[in-house]
């Protein structure tokens, strides 16, 4: 019983996965505010084109 517990204490698998979803999560977040930036830029930037049109 005692070698169970010690191999589910050293186990760390489940611990890197969560830190796997974390930085993918981190970089989700991190695109969705470029993206963000830089639709507004982009909108700008056609509105600007389609007036001097």
């Amino acid at each position: 019983m005692t070698n169970f517990f010690k191999s589910f204490l050293s186990n760390e698998s489940g611990a890197t996965a969560i830190e796997y979803g974390l930085i993918a999560a981190l970089i989700a977040v991190a695109a969705i505010a470029a993206m963000e930036t830089l639709g507004d830029k982009l909108d700008s930037t056609f509105t600007n084109v389609s007036d001097k049109l």
